[in-house]
């Protein structure tokens, strides 16, 4: 019984700090001191608005940016390379060379008909005397007489739709009919080139945003040591009350999950805006001299659905980048 009375006065006094009432004045010693703002009730252990998280949150929008842009544009090149491709392979030609004592009309003629009874070849076009040398002219100029220079006479063929035809014995056919005189290019050493300069860029595009993407590693690793630096106290406080390295690793990545996801999406916005911007400026400047090479060059200056699906798995990428690093920077700092 005589300790009912001080397990009582325990108790009642327990139950006022509980239900926010003030102690006594002779209870002074028990009243703890206010926890700092970090620890506060339904405080973030990170803290959600700082200048360095909005200047993280933009670095990283910028590098989501040149890394969106180089991923558009090398989807672009590779999509038009495509094309070209496509377009080229469809057709082979016969270069018919003139030659002393020969009629060259006749040759063509001859050519032709060899081509038409060839399986796998669909049209046939002869080009003119006046549309081959027409066709010198980016390269010796408008205006000159190449009438007595020997040009060639060419003649292209369609291939016809599936695939494609053996060639062989079509050029078999022109050597023995017109020996030295007729030859068949279907193009392939120049698709080559255009395959392998296509893949260099479209290498040269992926490692530039790998680049970007190890330089933002690099920034929210730097970000996140000084975040922990910053709460030393309130990890210490943590790990006193039981938290375990797991529980502090989590609420970091969520945070920096959540600024690199911002800026994903800034970064990856900003830069479909800028392909859009470009496609209207090549539009406006289709009906100018370089339209004609802006065409030919980028098409019709349209990213696709696959550049479009490119840039925005940049900015995922970014963002999942930046949860990763971030929760393993905290594991190190902790251990």
């Amino acid at each position: 019984m005589g300790d009912t009375a001080p397990l009582s006065r325990k108790t009642a006094r327990t139950d006022a700090t509980r239900s926010g009432a003030r102690p006594g004045a002779g209870d002074a010693a028990a009243v703890e001191p206010p926890l700092p703002p970090t620890l506060r009730r339904n405080a973030p252990l990170v803290p959600t608005d700082s200048a360095a998280s909005r200047s993280l949150a933009a670095v990283i929008a910028i590098l989501t940016f040149l890394a969106a842009l180089c991923a558009g544009a090398a989807e672009m090149v590779a999509s038009s390379a495509d094309q070209w491709q496509g377009a080229v392979a469809q057709e082979v030609t016969i270069q018919v060379r003139p030659s002393p004592g020969r009629a060259i009309d006749a040759d063509v003629a001859r050519a032709e008909a060899l081509a038409k009874a060839t399986p796998g070849i669909a049209t046939t076009r002869v080009f003119s005397k006046a549309e081959a040398e027409r066709l010198l002219e980016p390269w010796l100029g408008s205006g000159l007489d190449l009438s007595d220079l020997p040009v060639p006479r060419l003649v292209t063929l369609t291939l016809a739709p599936g695939p494609s035809p053996d060639l062989k014995p079509l050029r078999a056919s022109l050597a023995e009919a017109l020996p030295g005189v007729a030859s068949l290019d279907d193009h392939a050493l120049w698709l080559r080139r255009l395959s392998t300069m296509a893949n260099t860029f479209v290498g040269v595009g992926v490692g530039i945003v790998a680049l970007v993407l190890i330089a933002t590693g690099l920034a929210v690793a730097f970000a996140t040591r000084g975040a922990m630096a910053g709460n030393r106290e309130v990890v210490e406080v943590l790990h006193f009350v039981g938290a375990d390295d797991d529980f502090i690793a989590r609420a970091f990545q969520r945070r920096f999950f959540g600024l690199g996801l911002r800026g994903g999406i800034v970064g990856s916005v900003a830069a479909l805006a800028a392909f859009a911007a470009a496609g209207v400026v090549a539009r406006a400047w289709r009906t100018g001299p370089a339209g004609e090479e802006l065409d030919a060059l980028f098409g019709a200056f349209h990213v696709g659905w696959r550049g479009y699906a490119s840039v925005l798995l940049v900015g995922v990428i970014a963002s999942v980048v930046t949860g990763l690093v971030s929760r393993l920077t905290v594991r190190r700092f902790l251990a």
